[in-house]
C-alpha cells in the first residue's frame, strides 16, 4: 500500500503506528504539511514540536524498514512569515493522494468526507487505548506533578490542607525524556475527543486531557523545558461541606452574584464544582466558563471556552442560551470580572472563582474595575475557602449612611456593608473618602476598656441618657459608635429631633442601642 499522510495523523501518533504494523510499500508527505509543522516549532509551540518529532520517528522507521519516503509538492511563498494554514495542509494531502494515486491516512472524519466526496481513495484510523505518559507518575494520592529537565520528577502528594512534596526517583531526566512527555501529551490531545489544547503560544502549551491539566513550558518562555500536570483528587457534594440550613437557603433562593475566594490550592474549584452539580440537581440550567476546561463535571452542565480566544464573546453566546447559572472559573484579567459584571447586571446568576489571600481581597479586586455603587448587584455573597473548608461568608448591602466612627450628619454617604452572613456582625465598610476608595475594617468599641451604662429616658423633647459618674459617654448601634459626649457625671441631654436623637430612637425600636462610659 501506498500512502499518504495528512496533519492528523502525525501530531497524533497513529501514522507511525500504522506504518509499523501494516504493510507499506511507500510514504508521501506534502511539503506543505512539513512547513506547517515547522512553522509552528520555530513559534515554539508544542504542536510543532510534537508533529517534528513524529516525523523524525517516521522517516527513521522508513529508512530503516526500505519504504520509500517522498516529499511532494511546494510550500506556499510566504510560509516563513505567514505560515501554513492547516485547511491548505489538509487539501495538498487529499491532492497528493489524487495525483499520485495513493490512499490517504486521516484522523479526521470531516477531512475522510471530503476524500470519499473528491473520489481519493483513504483510510480513517481510530484512536488506540494507550495510556498517556504522564499518567505513570500519579498514584491515589498525587495531587500534582512537576517535570523539569535536569531534575527529578516530584510530586505533590495529600490533600490541599496538608499536603507533602515527593521526589519521584533520584535520576534528573533529561531534555530529550521531558519532550518526550511533552510530545505524547500533545498527541494524545488532538487524537481523543475528550481532549483539549487551550492555549498553545510561543513556548508555552496548556492541556486538558480528561481530568489532567497539563502545561508544557519550554525556552524562551521558561528557562528549560518544564511539564507541570494537576487533577482533582476528589468530586465532592455539597453535602460535604455541611453548610448551615440557611446559609443552603441563601445559595438557592436569594444568592445570585457569588464569589469563591481562597488561595491556589485550597478547594476552591472543587467548591464550584460541588455547587454546579447542586443547582443542575436542583432543576436549573448550569453552565461553565472556563480556560481551560478542567472542572470534572456530569453531562447536565455543558462547559465553554474562550471563544476566539475571548471569553466576553463567549458571554456573548451565554446570554442567548439564557442559563439559570454560569460558573465563571479562574477569574484573574479585568475584561474577566467585566464579562462577569455584564452577564450578572443581565440577570445571569453567576459563580466566579477568584484567588485571594483572605475574604475582602476577594471584593477589592472588584474595585475599580467595577463601579462602586453597582458591586453589590453584582456580587451580593462571598464565600472564602480554607484547607478545603467554608472559613467564611461575606454579604454585601448598599445603604446610605454616616460611615462608622464619623458623627457629623454632613457626612452620610452611599455605604457598602460587608458583613458576616452567619452572625449579621459588620465586618468592612466601603465607600468614597474624597478621591479614593476606602474599605475600612470596622474594630469593636469593646476593644477599649469600658463598661455598659444603664439607664435612657425618652421625653417629649429631649432623651436623657444617665452618666452615672462615668466622664465620657459612647452611644452605639449595630454599625458601632456613633456618637460620644464628656460630663460631669451627670445626665446627657439629647434633642429628640437631631441626627443622634432619631439614630437613638431607631436603635432603641431594634433593640441594638448600647451605652458605653469610660
Amino acid at each position: 500500500m501506498r500512502v499518504v499522510l495528512d496533519p492528523s495523523t502525525i501530531v497524533t501518533g497513529r501514522a507511525l503506528r500504522f506504518l509499523q504494523e501494516g504493510e507499506v510499500e511507500e510514504v508521501v508527505l506534502p511539503d506543505s504539511v512539513l512547513a506547517l509543522f515547522e512553522f509552528e516549532a520555530r513559534r515554539g509551540q508544542s504542536v510543532g514540536y510534537a508533529a517534528l518529532a513524529e516525523l523524525e520517528a517516521i522517516r527513521r522507521h522508513c529508512d530503516e524498514a526500505g519504504i520509500p519516503f517522498l516529499i511532494h509538492g511546494e510550500r506556499p511563498r510566504d510560509w516563513a512569515y505567514r505560515g501554513v494554514p492547516e485547511e491548505r495542509a489538509k487539501g495538498d494531502a487529499i491532492t497528493a493522494s489524487l495525483e499520485l494515486g495513493v490512499t490517504l491516512l486521516t484522523s479526521d472524519s470531516v477531512q475522510a468526507r471530503v476524500a470519499a466526496i473528491k473520489g481519493a481513495s483513504y483510510l480513517l484510523l481510530e484512536a488506540g487505548p494507550e495510556t498517556p505518559k504522564i499518567e505513570d507518575f500519579f498514584d491515589s494520592e498525587t495531587m500534582s506533578v512537576h517535570i523539569r529537565a535536569g531534575r527529578p520528577p516530584v510530586a505533590k502528594k495529600g490533600t490541599p490542607a496538608n499536603f507533602r512534596l515527593v521526589e519521584l526517583g533520584d535520576r534528573p531526566l533529561s531534555d530529550e525524556e521531558v519532550e518526550d512527555i511533552a510530545t505524547d501529551v500533545v498527541e494524545r490531545a488532538r487524537a481523543a475527543p475528550e481532549a483539549f489544547i487551550e492555549i498553545d503560544e510561543e513556548g508555552a502549551t496548556v492541556v486538558q486531557l480528561r481530568e489532567y491539566r497539563i502545561v508544557i513550558a519550554r525556552p524562551p518562555f521558561s528557562d528549560r523545558i518544564e511539564i507541570t500536570a494537576v487533577r482533582p483528587l476528589v468530586k465532592l457534594t455539597l453535602d460535604y461541606y455541611r453548610l448551615p440550613k440557611e446559609v443552603m437557603d441563601r445559595l438557592l433562593n436569594r444568592a445570585r452574584g457569588i464569589l469563591i475566594a481562597g488561595a491556589p490550592g485550597m478547594g476552591k474549584s472543587t467548591f464550584a464544582q460541588a455547587l454546579a452539580e447542586f443547582y443542575a440537581s436542583k432543576g436549573k440550567i448550569v453552565k461553565t466558563m472556563e480556560r481551560p476546561r478542567d472542572l470534572q463535571l456530569s453531562d447536565l452542565v455543558t462547559q465553554f471556552t474562550a471563544l476566539g480566544g475571548r471569553m466576553d464573546r463567549t458571554g456573548d453566546i451565554l446570554l442567548l442560551l439564557r442559563p439559570d447559572f454560569t460558573i465563571f472559573d479562574e477569574m484573574r484579567t479585568t475584561d474577566d470580572f467585566r464579562v462577569f459584571s455584564d452577564m450578572r447586571l443581565a440577570g445571569v446568576g453567576m459563580v466566579g472563582v477568584v484567588h485571594a489571600t483572605r475574604p475582602i481581597d476577594a471584593i477589592q479586586r472588584l474595585i475599580g474595575r467595577v463601579e462602586l455603587g453597582v458591586i453589590p448587584q453584582v456580587v451580593d455573597t462571598v464565600i472564602f475557602i480554607d484547607g478545603g473548608r467554608v472559613t467564611k461568608i461575606y454579604t454585601l448591602e448598599y445603604t446610605v449612611k454616616v460611615p462608622t466612627g464619623m458623627m457629623h450628619e454632613e457626612l452620610a454617604r452611599p455605604v457598602i456593608e460587608v458583613r458576616d452572613f452567619q452572625t449579621g456582625e459588620l465586618e468592612y465598610e466601603i465607600y468614597m473618602f474624597g478621591e479614593q476608595v476606602s474599605v475600612v475594617p470596622i474594630r469593636r468599641v469593646s476593644r477599649r476598656r469600658r463598661q455598659r451604662v444603664e439607664g435612657i429616658e425618652v421625653k417629649k423633647r429631649y432623651i436623657y441618657v444617665d452618666a452615672m459618674g462615668a466622664s465620657k459617654v459612647v452611644l452605639e448601634d449595630e454599625s458601632g459608635p456613633f456618637a460620644s459626649f464628656f460630663t460631669r457625671g451627670d445626665k446627657v441631654r439629647i434633642r429628640k429631633g437631631s441626627g443622634v436623637g432619631k439614630r437613638i430612637i431607631e436603635a432603641l425600636k431594634k433593640g441594638t442601642l448600647r451605652i458605653l462610659r469610660e
